[in-house]
This record gives structure tokens, C-alpha cells and sequence, in this order.
């Protein structure tokens, strides 16, 4: 494992989103549906912008994939009720300015994709099975979570391309990547707080 290597993972490992509290919730079945409802809604404007930063990292093919998946991804909220994506609480506002942010440079835009490409696989198997055992009823559209399961070709892609960057731009990828995996773990705090004090 390479310098570079141990860095991201220290810091994936800090901001492990299946450890998050709203994740833990799903997977146990204690998430109300209307928060899986918010979810579906706000995480979406994230999701949106995941195509702007496979651009950024000279990704056309990836990225046309990519606005194909934010389809999948409206299906998903639409099927629980939702008619638009939208942010609307600050801690995803956060997290979609920041990606904003580092979605205009190809260094950070690597880090910044790392954060959640190299989490993906592990979170859309987390999250395709706790719907199929405690979300039955809602009838949710599974495909979004369906195509990225098996996903690693991507985050190993980032990888190659980090570790093909001077040591300088390295170290701003390596930045970009911490303070995604922060603002993704507060998006998900976010989420949940504010459910919370609605209900």
C-alpha cells in the first residue's frame, strides 16, 4: 500500500458513513420512512453533481454514465413521493458548495470524488438491503442502489490517476478528499437532525 493509499484510507476510515448514525438506522430498519423521504430529496442535489466532477477529472464517458445515474437516482426519490430534489438544510448545502468548490480543479476534484466513489459499493449494498428487509412497503425504486454495488472500477480509477499527480497536487487531492468525507457525514447529521425536529 502506498503512502498516498494510507492517507485516504485514515481518512475514510474516520468518516465511515456505514457508521453513521442515519446509515445504522436504515440498516437496523429504526429510520422513519419520511426521513428516508428527506434523504431521497436533499441527498439528491449531491448526487446531481457527481457528473461536473468525473468532467472536471477529463472523464466524459463516466461522466455521461453519471447523469444517466442521477435519473436513477430521481426515480428512487420519486417513488417515495417526492416531485423535486432540492437542498434545502444547511449541512447539505454545505456539502454541495464544497463539491462545487473543488469540482473546478482536477486535483481536488479527485480527492473530492474518492470520498464517496471509494464508499459507494459498500453503502449501496448497505442501503439495497435494508430497504429489502424493513422498506418492502414503501416500494422503493431499488436501481440506483442495484447498478453501484459492485462498483470499484471507479475509485481505483481516482487512485491511479492521484498517484500519477506531483506531490504538491497530491496533497490538495488528499485536503479535497478529508473535507468531502467531513461535509458528508454532516450532510447525513443534517438530514437526521432536522427530520428529527420536524417530527
Amino acid at each position: 500500500m502506498t503512502h498516498l493509499e494510507r492517507q485516504l484510507n485514515d481518512i475514510l476510515s474516520a468518516k465511515d458513513l456505514l457508521q453513521h448514525p442515519f446509515y445504522q438506522a436504515w440498516s437496523n430498519g429504526t429510520l422513519p420512512a419520511d426521513k428516508l423521504r428527506v434523504y431521497a430529496r436533499e441527498y439528491g442535489s449531491f448526487i446531481e453533481l457527481i457528473e461536473a466532477g468525473w468532467h472536471a477529472c477529463h472523464e466524459r464517458e463516466i461522466a455521461a454514465v453519471e447523469a444517466e445515474h442521477y435519473e436513477l437516482w430521481k426515480g428512487f426519490s420519486g417513488s417515495l413521493g417526492n416531485e423535486t430534489i432540492e437542498a434545502t438544510i444547511n449541512e447539505v448545502k454545505g456539502l454541495t458548495g464544497t463539491c462545487e468548490k473543488h469540482f473546478s480543479d482536477y486535483a481536488s476534484s479527485l480527492g473530492a470524488l474518492y470520498a464517496f466513489e471509494a464508499q459507494q459499493p459498500a453503502t449501496a449494498t448497505s442501503k439495497l438491503k435494508g430497504l429489502r428487509d424493513h422498506y418492502v412497503g414503501l416500494q422503493a425504486d431499488e436501481t440506483y442502489f442495484k447498478v453501484h454495488v459492485d462498483d470499484e472500477e471507479e475509485p481505483a480509477l481516482i487512485l491511479q490517476k492521484m498517484e500519477a499527480l506531483p506531490q504538491e497536487d497530491q496533497d490538495r487531492a488528499v485536503a479535497a478528499c478529508r473535507e468531502v468525507a467531513d461535509q458528508l457525514w454532516n450532510a447525513l447529521s443534517g438530514i437526521m437532525d432536522a427530520e428529527m425536529a420536524v417530527a
